[in-house]
C-alpha cells in the first residue's frame, strides 16, 4: 500500500496539504498514533504517523513544530496525517515545516476518526498479503497455516509467540506494552518486571519491533527478540503482523467490555441503584458481586477521556489478579471499579506504575484517585465520591505532573485540605487571615513569620523568640496584633486550627 491509495478512499476525505509525488508513491509499512511532543522512539520506517495536535498550541515557536516533524523525518515516516477537530484546521507553521522537512502532511476531517484510517490500512494491507505469492514469504508455509489455525481458535498471544519462534529454535523473545508490561514470552524468555522491560528497550539491546494497530501512547505492543540476531527482519515483520492481526480481532472484545463498564460506572454514580441491577452489571464486566472493592477515577490534564481510560486499563492491567472494569462515568469522567478480593482490601499499587505511564507522554499531566475498600457494591457510589475527592488532591499535589492518591494517605489535615477546590482553599485562607493574607506591607509579612513559626512550635513563646532571635514581650505584642487582624484568639486550640488550616489553604 501506498499513501496515495489513501486518496482514492473517498469515505476518508482526506486532503492532501503539502507533498510531492515521490513522497505520496511512499510504500506504508504500519500506522501509529501519537500526539507526544517528540514521537522519535515510537516510530518505525514507513509508517503513516496520526496525530491530533493536541501537543501544539496557537502562539508555539516554530522550534517546538519542527521537532516534531524532523522526528518524523528521522524515523522515514510515510507520511504525517493531522487532525483538523483539536485547532479548527492544521495550522500553517505545520505545513511550513513539512515542506522544509520533506514530509508529506494530509489533513484529516473532524468527521473521520483516525480508527477508520487505521482500519482501512489494515484492511489494504492484509489484503495484499493475502495475495502475496507463496514464495514472497520469509515464514514456513506450515508455520504460517498453523498461527491462521491459531488465530481462528482464538489462541492467546503465548501460543502464537512460542510457534512463530519454534522454527527458529525457541529464541528468548518478549511482547511488550508501552509501560513494560509483559503480555506474553516465549518459553525460553525469562520473567522481566516493567522496570528491567523498559531499561531492555530503552538500552538499544536486541530488537524492536512496534505492532500495527489502533491504539495509544499508553498501550501500544512491541516486540522484543533480545538477541539482534535471532530472527531475520523479514520473519519479525511477518510475526508482528500476526500479532496485529490478533489485536485486531481482541478489538471487538475490548468494545463490548468498555460497554459493560460504562453501565456498571452509570449504576456506581447514581444515587440510588437496585442490588439485582448492580449484580447483574458486575457478572457483564466479569466481577464478583460481593467485595470489597474499590473504586478509581482518573484524569489526562482536562480532554482526551478515552486514552485517560486507555491509561487507566493499561496500569490496572499490571496487577493481573484483581480484575476490573474501566470505562467513562455518565459525565464523561474516567473509572474504574476494581475487585479487591477477599481478604485483600489494599489499593492496586498504581502508584508504582504511574510513573512509566507518565513516561510515554509526559507532557500530560496524569493523575488519579483511589477510593478506600468498598464492602459491598451498594457502597460503590460512596466509594466513588471517595475517588474523586482523592483525585483532586492528586491534582493539588502534582498540577503539571503525575501522581496518585489513595483516601487512604489522607491522614493529615494538609492532605485532606489538598482535596478541596482550589478556590474554595483560597476564599477560606483569605478570609480567615484577612489583611495578612494579602501581605501588602512589611509589618504584615514580619507578622505571618511569626504565626508560622508560633504555630508550628505548638504556641511555645520561649521557643518562637529563641527561634525569630526577638525578646519574648516581643512575640507576646505580634501575636496579640495578629489575634487583632484576624479575629481570633491563639489561647483557644480551635481558632490555632483555623489559623493553621489557612496557612495550609495558601
Amino acid at each position: 500500500m501506498h499513501v496515495h491509495d489513501l486518496l482514492q478512499l473517498t469515505a476518508l476525505d482526506l486532503t492532501v496539504l503539502w507533498g510531492e509525488d515521490s513522497l505520496l508513491a511512499r510504500e506504508v509499512s504500519g500506522v501509529t498514533a501519537t500526539d507526544l511532543e517528540d514521537p522519535a522512539r515510537f516510530l518505525q520506517p514507513g509508517e503513516l504517523v496520526l496525530s491530533g495536535l493536541v501537543w501544539w498550541a496557537p502562539g508555539d515557536d516554530r522550534e517546538k513544530v519542527d521537532r516534531f516533524v524532523a522526528a518524523l523525518a528521522d524515523a522515514g515516516a510515510a507520511a504525517l496525517l493531522a487532525g483538523e477537530e483539536t485547532h479548527g484546521t492544521v495550522p500553517e507553521v505545520l505545513v511550513e515545516s513539512c515542506r522544509a522537512h520533506r514530509v508529506a502532511l494530509l489533513a484529516v476531517p473532524a468527521h473521520t476518526t483516525f480508527r477508520a484510517i487505521t482500519e482501512a490500512v489494515y484492511l489494504r494491507r492484509w489484503g495484499d498479503l493475502s495475495r502475496r505469492p507463496a514464495g514472497h514469504y520469509a515464514l514456513p508455509e506450515n508455520v504460517r497455516t498453523e498461527l491462521a489455525g491459531l488465530l481462528a481458535e482464538g489462541a492467546a498471544p503465548d501460543a502464537l509467540l512460542d510457534r512463530a519462534f519454534a522454527h527458529l529454535g525457541g529464541p528468548a523473545c518478549h511482547l511488550l506494552t508501552a509501560t513494560g508490561r509483559v503480555v506474553a514470552r516465549t518459553p525460553a524468555a525469562p520473567e522481566l518486571t516493567h522496570r528491567q522491560a523498559r531499561r531492555d528497550v530503552a538500552a538499544g539491546a536486541g530488537t524492536t519491533l512496534r505492532i500495527e494497530g489502533e491504539q495509544g501512547p499508553y498501550d501500544a505492543w512491541f516486540l522484543h527478540l533480545r538477541g539482534a540476531d535471532d530472527a531475520p527482519p523479514r520473519v519479525l515483520h511477518e510475526i508482528a503482523e500476526v500479532l496485529a492481526q490478533y489485536r485486531h480481532h481482541d478489538s471487538a472484545r475490548e468494545t463490548a467490555a468498555r460497554r459493560a463498564a460504562d453501565a456498571l460506572l452509570a449504576l456506581a454514580a447514581a444515587d440510588t441503584a437496585e442490588r439485582s441491577a448492580l449484580d447483574a452489571a458486575l457478572h457483564a464486566c466479569g466481577l464478583p458481586a460481593d467485595g470489597p472493592f474499590r473504586v478509581v477515577v482518573a484524569a489526562l490534564g482536562d480532554a482526551e477521556p478515552d486514552q485517560a481510560v486507555r491509561a487507566l486499563a493499561e496500569a490496572l492491567r499490571h496487577s493481573p489478579d484483581e480484575p476490573f472494569a474501566a470505562g467513562l462515568l455518565p459525565g464523561g469522567q474516567p473509572a474504574a471499579v476494581i475487585a479487591a478480593g477477599s481478604g485483600k482490601a489494599t489499593p492496586s499499587p498504581l502508584d508504582a506504575i504511574w510513573p512509566a505511564l507518565h513516561e510515554c507522554r509526559p507532557q500530560a499531566p496524569l493523575h488519579a484517585g483511589v477510593s478506600g475498600p468498598a464492602a459491598t457494591a451498594g457502597d460503590l457510589d460512596s466509594a466513588l465520591r471517595q475517588a474523586r475527592y482523592a483525585l483532586a488532591a492528586a491534582r493539588s499535589a502534582a498540577p503539571d505532573g503525575a501522581a496518585v492518591t489513595s483516601v487512604d494517605e489522607l491522614t493529615t489535615l494538609g492532605a485532606l485540605l489538598s482535596g478541596v477546590p482550589a478556590e474554595v482553599r483560597t476564599a477560606f485562607s483569605s478570609r480567615v487571615l484577612g489583611p495578612l493574607a494579602r501581605g501588602g506591607s512589611a509589618s504584615h509579612r514580619m507578622l505571618m513569620e511569626t504565626l508560622e513559626v508560633f504555630l508550628a512550635q505548638h504556641g511555645s513563646w520561649a521557643r518562637t523568640a529563641e527561634i525569630l532571635h526577638l525578646h519574648v514581650n516581643t512575640v507576646h505584642y505580634r501575636i496579640q496584633r495578629i489575634e487583632t487582624l484576624t479575629g481570633r484568639d491563639l489561647s483557644r486550640l480551635d481558632h490555632k486550627l483555623d489559623l493553621h488550616a489557612a496557612l495550609l489553604c495558601r
